[in-house]
């Protein structure tokens, strides 16, 4: 004798419908996780910590204006300048003052604090330090993966060469500010 898998529904009572899996799409990029990372350790091998990446910030609410805020505040699209204008500007004046033409300290409003001081650790790249031929910055290019947020990339000429340039612009207090910059 065989025993049913479900019991047999009353007459006239709905048939149960199979469950399914719904996907269900973001709006945004996820978040970092908040947890330090896992290392693998194995003995007599040294493992590179992959690169600190900053991810898209939460958005937050408006405030209604009088009410006092001791910390910057994330600005909107709408509240910024155009972001390759302000991606240029940037990307010239840090390789300016990579090759000794501008003070490095014109790009203390433009950066971040942790910007700056790597950019003051005084690590330079050599195409930017040697040579007196003239550097010439091509098209910007400009991606907004969040409201607020753009990432800059470029590309560098000096004496033939070609070399890539990329930044992270995140708009803070009504102006772009500079969170992260490679130079290749």
């Amino acid at each position: 004798m065989t025993v049913p898998a479900h019991p047999p529904a009353p007459a006239g009572a709905p048939t149960p419908r199979p469950l399914r899996l719904v996907r269900v799409t973001t709006p945004q990029p996820p978040l970092l996780d908040e947890r330090p990372p896992l290392r693998l350790v194995v003995p007599g091998v040294a493992v590179p910590r992959p690169a600190y990446r900053p991810g898209p910030r939460p958005r937050i609410a408006a405030r209604p204006p009088g009410e006092d805020d001791f910390g910057p505040t994330p600005s909107s699209r709408a509240d910024l300048s155009p972001a390759g204008q302000a991606g240029r500007r940037v990307l010239t004046l840090a390789l300016e003052a990579f090759s000794g033409r501008r003070p490095l300290g014109q790009l203390r409003p433009l950066t971040s604090p942790g910007v700056f001081a790597a950019l003051a650790g005084g690590r330079r790249p050599r195409w930017c330090v040697e040579g007196t031929a003239p550097l010439l910055l091509g098209p910007v290019h400009v991606c907004e993966p969040v409201d607020g947020i753009a990432e800059i990339s470029a590309v560098a000429h000096r004496a033939g060469l070609a070399h890539a340039v990329a930044a992270r612009l995140e708009g803070v207090d009504g102006r772009w500010r500079c969170t992260a910059l490679q130079v290749g």
